[in-house]
C-alpha cells in the first residue's frame, strides 16, 4: 500500500469525520481475486461506518480487473464529487511480466488521478508474490489493507475542512 500507515496486523487508528464532509464514499473494487478483494472492500466499508460516514454515503461498486481501477475512478471524480476513493485490488506476481505493466498502470493511473487534487483517490491495491502474502494482509495475520485504505480516505476527505479551520 503506497499511501497509507501500515499496522502490521495491529489496532487501527480510525480518524472521526468532519461533521461538515457530507459527500459520499465510493469504493471500487477489482473483482479478480475475488477471496482477497472482496475481504478488503469489506474491511474498508467497516471503517467507514466507524469514521463516522453514513450508510447512503458509501458506495460499493466493481470492476472486472485491476486496470480497469484507473478508468472508474477518474469517471467518478469527474462525475460524483466524492468525499474520496479507494481503490482495491490485488495482483499476484506470475511467471510473465504482466504483473509489472497491471502495477505500473495503476500506481502511475492513481497518482495522476491524485494530482488533478480534484478528490483523493487511495491505493487499496495489494501487490503480492503469492496468494497467502494477499490473504495474510485481507484479514489475515497482517491486518486488512482495506481497513487502512479507509482509514487514509477519511483523514484526506478531512483535509480541506481542516484546512479552513487553520
Amino acid at each position: 500500500m503506497s499511501t497509507i500507515l501500515n499496522t502490521n496486523g495491529e489496532a487501527l487508528a480510525i480518524p472521526a469525520l468532519c461533521p461538515e464532509q457530507i459527500s459520499p464514499f465510493y469504493i471500487i473494487t477489482a473483482d479478480w481475486n475475488p477471496d482477497v478483494t472482496h475481504a478488503l472492500r469489506d474491511g474498508a466499508a467497516d471503517v467507514l461506518r466507524k469514521a463516522g460516514v453514513s450508510e447512503k454515503n458509501i458506495r460499493l461498486m466493481s470492476v472486472p480487473g485491476t486496470v480497469e481501477l484507473v478508468n472508474a475512478a477518474g469517471v467518478v471524480v469527474e462525475n460524483a464529487s466524492p468525499a474520496a476513493v479507494i481503490v482495491i485490488g490485488c495482483v499476484i506476481r506470475g511467471d510473465t511480466p504482466h504483473f509489472d505493466y497491471v502495477c505500473q498502470i495503476a500506481a502511475q493511473g492513481v497518482a495522476s488521478l491524485n494530482a488533478r487534487g480534484k478528490a483523493p483517490v487511495i491505493f487499496g491495491v495489494l501487490t503480492v508474490d503469492n496468494l497467502q502474502q494477499a490473504l495474510d494482509r485481507a484479514g489475515g495475520k497482517l491486518g486488512n489493507k482495506g481497513e487502512e485504505a479507509a482509514a487514509a480516505a477519511v483523514t484526506m476527505a478531512n483535509f480541506p475542512f481542516l484546512l479552513r479551520r487553520n
